[in-house]
């Protein structure tokens, strides 16, 4: 009855061209929205006169909120359609960027950042939803290149905010950024609502084809999720307390301070535009083992030196390294699960994204902020550990059709396929499993065909 409402038959199938730029611009919002909430971090502890420890359980409903919806944004997207889901929960998200500006006290800032998380939850469980099913109509690995729009909505969101620090106060700002994400929707909430008639008539053409067709490979998307969550730790932690470790430990000017995650998001960025290219040259593993270890390396690096410069330069690192990790791991929880895949891994991936800034203010009270911020480079080893623990000579490779591992991917030239390294002479299906002790085998990784 809701998608009958909402999604009316008149409204056209949007062009994939168009649906591609609409769940970009979903990205990076979502990016904008936490980048520009990132920058005002220390503001709001400030005038909520909230220390290390109860910013640290401020944040702490900040990541239950958003856990709290993310199974239910997956439910909501096998009930109503991706599409649509994805466009009430990026209104959503504008709408509730503003609530931390309200907040005077501890209390009322839990309060806002629960709401706040609720809706940030959905939109990244909504956004990853539609992104593996935009790749998987188009045939070729775009999921990182979606990422890349959530950074570089990040980057731009920090630097305003870095701005706005010094001139308005947490609620104005606040305020223009809600407006500007309601506007935002206003174009890509109706591609996005309209989408999801495209997708029902493609699952129609090839029925069986899904993910969903058999039941979920749960101990693979566990990992996966794991893997993507070691690293989102990171992620988390340089969004969150970056800015208030360049203030307090390298003495940095506020606006320089907030470069601190817009170095680290630019990063990302570039890391991510540059991701089907990089597997397809180095193969999913080399390029998920490699990243968490240089990622490891600029997170000792950043809160090791006295140097401001040198300390943004590990952030650079740190963006580089954690670029493809997260998006990689989802898409694939995707091809094996399909959205409900999505759901699980995301789930688990974003337990790092949201439950570390809490444990990083917790033992910024005891041990201190530099030592706490290391742990972004033990949780980063451990994503590469568990990478290890994912059984086959490759994760996931783009091959071009009938033309052998040697091409590179070339976005916009040659139609992809995304595809596990081939088992004996053959392309097929290949079992995935993890290793012993781990977990077993599971069903087949089901190929994207290109169409």
């Amino acid at each position: 009855m809701l998608r009958a409402v909402l999604v009316r038959p008149s409204v056209p199938d949007p062009s994939p061209s168009r649906l591609r730029a609409a769940v970009a611009v979903l990205f990076a919002l979502d990016g904008f929205v936490f980048g520009s909430w990132a920058a005002r971090v220390p503001d709001v502890s400030a005038a909520t006169g909230a220390g290390h420890t109860a910013l640290g359980v401020a944040l702490l409903c900040l990541s239950l909120g958003a856990l709290a919806c993310m199974q239910l944004t997956g439910a909501l997207c096998a009930r109503f359609g991706t599409g649509l889901t994805a466009a009430v929960a990026g209104i959503a998200a504008s709408a509730c960027a503003v609530l931390p500006g309200f907040a005077t006290g501890v209390p009322s800032l839990c309060a806002g950042l629960l709401v706040f998380g609720a809706a940030t939850g959905a939109v990244n469980v909504a956004a990853n939803s539609v992104g593996v099913q935009v790749e998987a109509r188009a045939g070729r690995p775009l999921l990182s290149g979606l990422h890349a729009a959530f950074s570089a909505g990040g980057l731009l969101g920090a630097l305003l905010g870095g701005l706005a620090s010094a001139l308005v106060g947490v609620l104005p700002h606040l305020l223009a950024v809600a407006v500007l994400g309601l506007a935002v929707m206003a174009w890509a909430g109706p591609v996005l609502a309209g989408a999801d008639a495209g997708t029902r008539g493609a699952a129609q053409v090839a029925p069986g084809a899904g993910a969903d067709a058999g039941p979920r490979p749960t101990a693979v998307l566990v990992v996966l999720g794991a893997v993507a969550g070691a690293t989102a730790y990171g992620e988390g932690a340089l969004s969150d307390w970056g800015a208030l470790h360049l203030r307090e430990q390298l003495h940095a000017a506020p606006a320089l301070a907030a470069a601190g995650y817009a170095a680290f998001s630019s990063a990302m960025a570039v890391g991510r535009l540059a991701g089907g290219r990089l597997v397809g040259a180095l193969g999913e593993r080399r390029l998920l083992v490699g990243g968490a270890l240089v990622a490891a390396a600029g997170a000792l690096t950043a809160v090791l030196t006295p140097s401001l410069p040198v300390a943004l330069g590990g952030f650079v690192l740190v963006g580089l390294g954690l670029a493809n990790v997260f998006p990689l791991a989802i898409a694939r929880a995707g091809a094996l699960g399909g959205p409900s895949g999505v759901a699980l891994a995301t789930t688990v991936g974003y337990t790092g994204l949201l439950g570390g800034p809490p444990v990083i203010g917790f033992l910024a009270e005891h041990a201190g902020l530099p030592t706490a911020l290391g742990t972004v480079a033990l949780m980063a080893v451990l994503a590469a550990v568990l990478v290890l623990g994912i059984e086959g000579s490759a994760l996931r490779r783009p091959s071009l059709p009938r033309a052998g591992w040697a091409q590179p991917v070339l976005f916009g030239r040659r139609p992809v396929a995304v595809v596990l390294r081939p088992v004996g002479d053959a392309l097929q299906p290949a079992a995935t499993k993890v290793r012993r002790g781990t977990g077993r085998y599971v069903r087949d990784l089901r190929v994207l065909e290109v169409s």
